[in-house]
């Protein structure tokens, strides 16, 4: 049997409950590292959806509609791939007009939109208002290689699932260092703030980057904690370490939740003020 990964692990164990527990939702966002290599579990998960067997299962199932799901000729799963650089608004027009009819195998209904962060304005929008008024027998799946460049809107209606393996072998950055102590202990960041704009987060894009590690170093140092295989440099330790399991998963939860939101904020400072204003109160 394939060894598999710690986060490849966490998503199967996932996906069964889902089946296990009847709790499917109408929408997923599937983060990927790969589409040559991760493709195949979003396909997995759609195949136990409507096989309703677990993972381990699937692979001695003898439903016939599998090999219509490998050859694309299932008629109830609709594919949307990018026209060109962009998903266009006529693209989900069409998809919308499609299932406004009957499922023709009497089930549920899929799209599978690849490249869901190439959706433009007018797409996302679209997007939106589909995601807005789910039908029942309607299930989508959003495949992206980076969840940050879709509508917050949109991830905050669909279940987020992950298949990117994280970097867990992080180097010390005195600048990072300093950020982090500041996003664990707040009170700090206000008396440092020039300091941090002028050094540290000189922009936006500085910005996404180096609040995006921050998150990856947390995250690191849970796996670590938990017996996962990471490495992580003591002095980052030492500072999550003087923090209670709950600021830390506190601040987790915040930075995810933040983090898509500076994409589409124009003004990355005002951004960081709510961010550390949330983390203060939160904390």
């Amino acid at each position: 049997m394939e060894q598999l990964s710690v986060v490849k692990n966490t998503y199967i164990q996932y996906i069964d409950q889902v089946i296990q527990n009847h709790k499917v939702s109408h929408a997923y966002l599937i983060e990927i590292d790969s589409y040559e290599e991760d493709l195949i579990y979003v396909e997995s998960f759609i195949k136990m959806i409507l096989c309703n067997v677990s993972y381990e299962e699937l692979e001695h199932c003898e439903n016939p509609i599998l090999s219509l799901i490998d050859h694309q000729n299932y008629p109830d799963i609709q594919y949307i791939e990018p026209d060109g650089n962009t998903i266009k608004k006529s693209q989900l027009l069409d998809l919308q007009k499609e299932y406004s009819n009957q499922s023709l195998m009497g089930g549920k209904r899929i799209y599978i939109i690849h490249h869901a962060e190439k959706m433009n304005a007018a797409s996302a929008n679209t997007m939106l208002k589909f995601l807005e008024e789910p039908d029942e027998d309607i299930i989508a799946f959003l495949v992206t290689e980076n969840r940050y460049h879709l509508l917050e809107t949109i991830l905050s209606r669909c279940q987020i699932l992950s298949l990117k393996e994280e970097n867990l072998s992080i180097s010390v950055e005195d600048d990072l260092l300093e950020l982090l102590k500041v996003v664990l202990f707040p009170k700090d960041f206000f008396l440092k703030y020039r300091y941090f704009i002028e050094n540290v987060i000189v922009d936006k894009t500085d910005a996404i980057l180096k609040f995006k590690k921050i998150e990856d170093i947390i995250i690191c140092y849970l796996h670590q904690k938990n017996g996962m295989s990471s490495e992580l440099e003591s002095s980052f330790s030492l500072v999550i370490e003087k923090c209670s399991q709950e600021k830390i998963l506190t601040v987790l939860s915040i930075l995810e939740e933040e983090l898509p939101k500076l994409e589409y904020n124009v003004n990355y400072k005002l951004w960081l003020d709510s961010l550390f204003s949330k983390i203060i109160i939160g904390g």
